[in-house]
């Protein structure tokens, strides 16, 4: 009885429970009916947009704007088109057969749906070329080496780099988090002496990933690096070799493989090579070439391959074509380094400047001679006027840019000169007296220097 009891009190309130949500529910939709709401947008006036900017501040922009189009009548040696193919016909015309038949873009990853033929094929081509097992091709030359680092190098590694990498390497390092180490620009022995007292403290153990990070040729200083010595400790020591062969593929050895050619080192001692297409094959992108293990790896982890939309298929055949024409005309590479020593002969002779680059590095880095107690900002200006008076006189320098407060060890204002294979002797003898010219005439009476 007690249980039927309890039964009926539960059925009733459940009853009166119900029956108070159809009450409210019905109330709430009635008023809710019965209420006309008018948006204060619909209206037959006309309204103007006046959106916040997105950004609530004026920005000072103490760089210029870009140079824009150089005419062709200028001698560009601003330029990293070493062997000057950006303006071969046949490239040209492969690329635009190329467009035609893909269209502009694949709009799409490379695991996804933004693989095309010409994508494999390059590859392929590639790894021929550089007698390793594999590549991997980056749509953007900056991302291929930023990327490359992180893909392999994680929170808890160690990593050990020059101090005047360039800044994509920077990033790539940034990225990885691990714990970094930067040796003395070119100094083997000091980096021995890192190593070694990484060693000391146990840094270095089986359990903890660890890497060496050099550019063969340096952008930020046209100076080479001594690969042998390099290899030599890294092997001593166990760690594995990223390389950015960015400025020596296409410019050193007998066939422009780069520094491992030129300097006779087996191609399987560097664990990792890095390259970029946009100085020596016409185009833009770059490219990671190593083991099958190695690349494919990339394949799956590095965030610039993973998450950007492919190389356009016609700059794509663009590198494939320049590829074809430095395989069939290897001595172009000879022009390049002929050139390269002699406007280094040149470059010395220069009364107001000095520079900084290998014999056989196509880019040179001009600076400031006697200006110790001038600041940076004030070498930048005078070196963008100088710049600009070449401009006028029809030769085209390019300033170096970095960001000051954001680098690693930021490099000291500079010119940044670019050798090709098309240079003359004419030329070179232009360059260098239109140099010193347009410093008397920006500094007159050598203000700069007393400064």
């Amino acid at each position: 009885m007690i249980l039927v009891d309890i039964y009926e009190m539960m059925s009733c309130w459940t009853f009166l429970i119900a029956l108070q949500v159809v009450i409210v529910s019905t109330y709430f939709l009635w008023t809710r009916k019965s209420k006309k709401y008018k948006d204060p947008l619909m209206t037959d006036e006309r309204i103007e947009w006046n959106p916040m900017p997105l950004v609530p501040y004026e920005v000072e922009n103490e760089e210029p704007p870009l140079m824009g189009k150089i005419d062709e009548n200028v001698l560009n040696v601003g330029a990293t088109s070493f062997l000057c193919l950006d303006k071969e016909e046949v490239i040209l015309e492969n690329a635009i057969n190329c467009l035609h038949k893909y269209g502009v873009g694949s709009c799409g990853p490379r695991g996804f749906y933004g693989t095309i033929d010409v994508h494999l094929e390059l590859e392929e081509r590639l790894a021929k070329f550089l007698e390793v097992e594999e590549t991997c091709v980056y749509s953007y030359g900056f991302s291929t080496v930023a990327s490359a680092i992180p893909a392999y190098s994680k929170k808890g590694d160690i990593i050990f780099a020059d101090e005047a990498v360039w800044f994509a390497v920077q990033k790539g390092i940034e990225a990885s988090r691990s714990t970094v180490r930067y040796f003395k620009h070119n100094d083997a022995s000091d980096l021995e002496r890192l190593l070694s007292e990484a060693a000391q403290k146990k840094e270095l153990n089986p359990k903890r990933r660890a890497f060496l990070v050099v550019e063969a040729i340096y952008f930020n200083t046209g100076e080479m690096c001594p690969l042998k010595q390099v290899v030599e400790l890294a092997r001593r020591f166990k760690l594995r070799i990223i390389l950015d062969e960015s400025l020596t593929i296409g410019v050193l050895g007998k066939h422009g493989r780069g520094i491992t050619e030129h300097l006779k080192i087996p191609r399987d001692e560097i664990d990792l090579i890095v390259g970029s297409l946009e100085h020596s094959f016409a185009t833009i992108g770059g490219f990671c070439a190593g083991t099958h293990f190695i690349v494919e790896h990339q394949r799956l982890s590095g965030l610039g391959y993973c998450f950007s939309a492919s190389l356009p298929p016609m700059l794509t055949q663009a590198a494939i074509t320049a590829l074809d024409i430095l395989e069939q005309k290897p001595d172009m590479l000879k022009e390049l380094d002929e050139n390269s020593k002699k406007l280094n002969k040149a470059l010395a002779e220069l009364k107001h400047f000095t520079f900084r680059g290998n014999e056989l590095s196509p880019v040179k880095h001009i600076y400031l001679k006697n200006t110790d107690k001038t600041d940076d900002s004030t070498k930048q200006s005078c070196l963008r006027k100088i710049a600009n008076y070449c401009m006028e006189k029809g030769v085209a320098f390019a300033v170096a840019a970095y960001l000051r407060d954001v680098e690693v060890n930021c490099p000291e204002p500079s010119i940044r000169l670019a050798s090709s294979r098309k240079l003359n002797d004419t030329n070179i003898s232009m360059i260098c007296n239109l140099l010193d010219e347009a410093y008397e005439s920006v500094v007159p009476n050598n203000k700069l220097q007393s400064s």
